[in-house]
């Protein structure tokens, strides 16, 4: 299944590099560009890709305003973050903003087609940079919010540790290797999750994870 894939930055040059980088992969089709935010939304509705490239710094309408308008408009929108910097003050909110993962700028072509992939199966795309600053900003912020933890007791135990795990940027397999259980459970416990808290990916799961206070700095 070829998965479709729509680039949004404001550089010709960035654009046509990604667009050439993913046009080579034999899953993969660029379905369009947009140059702006405005732009971005048009397409999105337009075109309907499967995953959705995404600068942040862009005239008209930036990233953040375009990931949050694309999400509102269709839950199941893939938005996989583009940046300069793994540090990036918009990253933490953008990821708020309803984006499915994030991706250095500078990433070989490599790691952009197995980036869009992961996005595109459903699965969150958080570097291990991201997922310290998100726990820095949470602290920062302050105590747990109190209407995010109240839920967390629909959760069973099991389904709390696999959020936890999933909140600290583990893939499927690393969680079944750490709590010694077939892939296939693994998967089953996410969705339970995201069913439980009425979230849409293992993003949102993860940020839920931090506002709830279940990961906090060294945890």
């Amino acid at each position: 299944m070829t998965i479709r894939v729509l680039i949004v930055d404001d550089q010709m040059m960035v654009r046509e590099g990604f667009s050439v980088l993913l046009g080579a992969q034999p899953d993969i089709e660029v379905i369009g560009e947009a140059v702006d935010g405005r732009q971005a939304v048009e397409k999105v509705a337009e075109l309907r890709p499967d995953v959705v490239l995404m600068d942040i710094r862009m005239p008209e309408l930036n990233g953040l305003e375009a990931t949050r308008e694309i999400v509102a408009a269709d839950a199941d929108a893939k938005v996989l973050v583009l940046t300069t910097f793994d540090l990036d003050e918009y990253v933490y909110q953008a990821l708020r903003a309803g984006a499915s993962g994030f991706l250095l700028k500078d990433a070989s072509a490599r790691q952009l087609a197995d980036g869009v992939r992961i996005v595109a199966d459903g699965e969150a795309l958080l570097a291990p940079t991201v997922t310290k600053r998100l726990i820095q900003e949470f602290s920062r912020l302050g105590a747990p919010k109190a209407p995010t933890q109240e839920r967390i007791g629909d959760l069973t135990e099991r389904e709390t540790e696999v959020l936890v795990l999933v909140a600290q940027g583990r893939s499927n397999s690393e969680i079944a290797a750490r709590l010694v259980v077939a892939e296939s459970t693994v998967k089953t416990h996410v969705s339970r999750i995201l069913v439980k808290l009425g979230l849409r990916d293992r993003t949102q799961a993860a940020v839920f994870a931090y506002e709830a206070g279940l990961v906090t700095p060294g945890g």
